[in-house]
């Protein structure tokens, strides 16, 4: 018997099944892209070091959203203690 490497692939969404937590977080943060294109070379080569530009590129993307989540909030909290 050989073995098997990881079985990673996208799951299609039906209809009736709600949308995992993780993926409704990472399609608001405008990064899915580069998430399904590790997951995709991840099915592909089934070795997460043959993976690295992908994985660093989706790293890159969610750093710059969270940066650019922390200035949004700075920014409400700014606005809402200025208008006390």
């Amino acid at each position: 018997m050989s073995a098997q490497g990881h079985t990673w692939s996208r799951q299609v969404k039906k209809e009736d099944e709600e949308e995992d937590p993780l993926d409704q977080m990472i399609s608001r943060s405008g990064c899915a892209a580069s998430h399904y294109a590790v997951q995709e070379c991840m099915a592909q080569h089934q070795d997460w070091r043959q993976c690295q530009p992908q994985v660093q590129a989706f790293r890159d993307c969610m750093s710059e959203q969270q940066a650019r989540r922390r200035e949004e909030l700075q920014r409400r909290k700014e606005q809402s203690s200025a208008h006390r």
